[in-house]
């Protein structure tokens, strides 16, 4: 991965997580106010509980991310700790998606939302979910990968013995 590649990348987390903090600080008090007032008030605590956690989720992927990236830099992603981050990330994503479905279950009851917009948030939900499993896949694949890594260490230190 280039340097110039890793710059654009963290310079785009960087605004990420900023505007992140940003919707945290501001956006989430703002819905608090026409929460109250319009015919969502009885579920203002839920709604904003799940904004919040669900921003929480695109940090935790960003902070992932960005360690993730710093290992491909230094030549050190196909190791075990890469894992951990991983891990993070599939775990955020499924949180995300549950969060979303969550989301649409509190809006559902009473006239106050369109069946629709519950409906797209199921398949909202339901795509973030497939994001998780994606990210499964390439968890697969850097297992595969580190288990090479190490074979092919191994047979270089053979190699060497017999040279």
């Amino acid at each position: 991965m280039g340097k110039l590649t890793v710059l654009a990348l963290r310079a785009v987390m960087v605004m990420l997580f900023a505007g992140s903090v940003l919707a945290q600080a501001v956006m989430v008090a703002m819905p608090a106010g026409v929460i109250e007032e319009g015919a969502l008030a009885d579920r203002r605590t839920p709604l904003l509980v799940i904004m919040a956690l669900g921003v929480v989720t695109v940090q935790v992927v960003l902070v992932c991310v960005w360690r993730l990236v710093t290992m491909v830099r230094r030549g050190t992603v196909f190791s075990h700790a890469a894992f951990r981050y991983v891990h993070l990330v599939i775990g955020a994503f499924v949180t995300a998606a549950l969060l979303v479905f969550t989301l649409g279950v509190a809006l559902a009851p009473g006239e106050a939302v369109a069946p629709g917009v519950v409906v797209l948030l199921g398949g909202v939900a339901l795509a973030v979910f497939g994001v998780a499993l994606i990210v499964l896949v390439l968890r697969v694949l850097l297992a595969q990968a580190l288990a090479r890594d190490v074979e092919a260490s191994r047979l270089g230190a053979e190699l060497a013995e017999v040279i």
